[in-house]
């Protein structure tokens, strides 16, 4: 062979390599774009925790696809009724016994969740699934549910309780898609 079409097919190897490299790596940050867009905060907080970005969006995704298996359901216009009458129930309760109202928050969270088609095991698969559909509010639901494990073995004070209910608060709202419903009804 010719020493020119050698180094011709040589160059052309690397170009193409190159070219393989160069897609290879768009690809890798436009999935870490879409993720951090889909997951927010929630990526941030994988990434930390696994210590290793492409582990991390290993989980993300794998959360995704666990979702994407659920048969999730809006809630009817009369559960989202009877869900909001039993949230406000709640939060008068929290003057006369903040522990229970906290308590109950808690299991308003899981019986919306179940309602809505998320299975509703650990608390720790309930957060990562929440995190897929919710990730903006889904550190307030660990924050909250942190309060309200510190509560069961007396810790937490009437400050702390507070808080845990407007964490509980910000997801509560997004589950019952209190605001879509409302923009679909034409009201603010």
């Amino acid at each position: 062979m010719d020493k020119s079409v050698v180094i011709i097919l040589v160059v052309a190897v690397v170009a193409v390599l190159a070219i393989a490299a160069a897609i290879w790596m768009y690809l890798q940050k436009r999935r870490t774009e879409q993720l951090r867009n889909r997951f927010g905060p929630e990526y941030e907080r994988v990434v930390e925790k696994d210590g290793d970005r492409r582990q991390a969006e290993a989980v993300l995704v794998e959360r995704q696809k666990r979702v994407e298996k659920f048969e999730l359901r809006p809630l009817s216009n009369e559960d989202r009724q009877r869900f909001s009458r039993a949230w406000t129930q709640q939060q008068a309760r929290f003057v006369d016994d903040p522990r229970g109202a906290v308590a109950e928050a808690d299991r308003l969270i899981g019986e919306v969740m179940k309602m809505r088609g998320y299975p509703v095991g650990d608390f720790e698969q309930r957060a990562a699934d929440i995190s897929v559909d919710h990730p903006l509010v889904v550190e307030n639901y660990r924050l909250a549910h942190k309060i309200a494990i510190k509560d069961t073995r007396g810790g937490a004070g009437t400050e702390e309780l507070r808080k845990a209910m407007v964490h509980y608060r910000a997801l509560f709202e997004e589950l019952l898609e209190t605001r879509a419903a409302a923009a679909k009804e034409g009201r603010k």
